[in-house]
């Protein structure tokens, strides 16, 4: 059985671990084909469709990021989304979805950065860069991607997942990777 994390994007985090967290696969996926300005060409998510495909197998327990509120390519973004979850079902797998701000919050990532008075709120290079940080300190974890990076954090989650539904000791143990892991199974 295998733990799959997927963040979904015109470059697609895809981490694969084991039961105890080793990664067994990890990857970042990109659709081949013609550019189109600010967004993403058909033949560039079919064939970013098709890796998805092919890295699946029967028995994944899927764990997939939802998108972010306020995404400013909407319909890209829609695109991807609905194209990897069909790829998905296709498969004939399950998933689960874990909201951003819950993949932060899994590695105590908050977005702000400063002192209660004093704080600002984290801008993209930094936030991305506030996860890594988290992921390799927490885990020991990096990528040099940063769409792998959150799909590894997103695997965690699925195998605490798959834990604590099993009745399981939790590899996470964390109260905020708790209360992910709770607001998953409870659908909050």
């Amino acid at each position: 059985m295998r733990f799959v994390g997927i963040d979904p994007a015109t470059k697609t985090g895809f981490v694969a671990l084991d039961i105890d967290g080793n990664v067994l696969e990890q990857v970042e996926l990109k659709g081949k084909g013609p550019a189109v300005k600010g967004g993403i060409s058909v033949e560039q998510l079919v064939s970013l469709e098709n890796q998805l495909f092919g890295l699946l197998i029967p028995g994944d327990e899927i764990m997939i990021e939802q998108p972010a509120m306020g995404t400013q390519k909407g319909v890209t973004t829609g695109m991807i989304h609905g194209g990897l979850r069909t790829m998905i079902h296709r498969k004939n797998l399950g998933f689960n979805e874990i909201n951003p701000i819950w993949t932060k919050k899994y590695v105590s990532v908050t977005g702000w950065t400063g002192e209660v008075g004093n704080k600002r709120r984290l801008k993209d290079t930094e936030k991305k860069k506030a996860v890594a940080d988290a992921a390799k300190e927490m885990f020991g974890y990096s990528h040099k991607s940063d769409n792998v990076t959150d799909a590894y954090i997103i695997a965690r989650s699925a195998v605490n997942l798959y834990r604590m539904r099993e009745y399981m000791p939790l590899l996470d143990t964390q109260p905020y990777q708790i209360e992910v892991t709770e607001a998953i199974l409870n659908k909050a």
